[in-house]
């Protein structure tokens, strides 16, 4: 079964500063249909202005993956991390049993363009931790980019659940086979595609159930993020 997300459904707030698409509820936008899909909990798409970002937070119990499409994402944190995040690369931060951080547009004019994903730990009070990697190639292919045991030079995610990412030209095809009793989340960051026959357009999002193959096949170029869940 395939259950869509429409791109127009999302959550939309646009701060001036931070013009942002919230597939699941958060913060002020509050939906008791879409609280997020088995341990996924948080989809946001965010365009953060030159100049502008998130003053020093906290967070806890939350497996957080930043993923950069466009532009700079500076990093800063209370462990002592200070990044750059840009394209080709995956941040995770395990908030675990408390963490204050900051995200900014490293460009004071260029805008930067980012997914932030949220997860939920495989249990509370872990150890706060943080690690960032380079991508593996991900075109033409769906490659790993966060995983519980690190494989292929992931990120590691505390939970029992892992990210693939691909970019495929107009007319190339990715497969993915789910195990038994296992689910998908699928987002699509450009499009359109279809997956199992079914279209989707940028920004859209599909809930996968009791299906044992994933066949995704671009119609224009594309790239897209694909969440194995327990």
């Amino acid at each position: 079964m395939i259950g869509i997300r429409r791109a127009e459904e999302r959550g939309h707030f646009d701060f001036g500063w931070l013009d942002t698409y919230h597939t699941f509820s958060f913060g002020d936008y509050h939906d008791p249909e879409n609280m997020g899909f088995r341990a996924l909990r948080v989809i946001n798409e965010d365009w953060v202005r030159g100049g502008g970002g998130f003053p020093p937070h906290p967070h806890r119990d939350m497996e957080i993956v930043t993923y950069v499409l466009q532009g700079a994402l500076e990093h800063a944190d209370s462990m002592g991390n200070g990044s750059i995040i840009r394209p080709g690369e995956v941040q995770r931060m395990s908030a675990g049993t408390g963490v204050v951080h900051s995200e900014k547009n490293a460009s004071a004019v260029e805008p930067v363009h980012l997914l932030q994903i949220w997860i939920f730990p495989e249990r509370r009070g872990l150890e706060p931790s943080y690690e960032q990697r380079p991508l593996p190639e991900v075109k033409g292919r769906l490659a790993v980019i966060a995983s519980p045991d690190a494989r292929d030079g992931s990120v590691r995610i505390h939970q029992d659940a892992s990210i693939l990412a691909t970019q495929l030209d107009k007319g190339q095809s990715a497969e993915h086979r789910l195990q038994s009793g296992r689910y998908a989340w699928v987002q699509v960051v450009r499009g359109p595609v279809m997956l199992n026959g079914e279209r989707l357009e940028r920004g859209e999002g599909a809930a996968v159930s009791d299906l044992s193959r994933l066949e995704i096949e671009a119609i224009e170029p594309s790239h897209l993020l694909v969440f194995d869940l327990a």
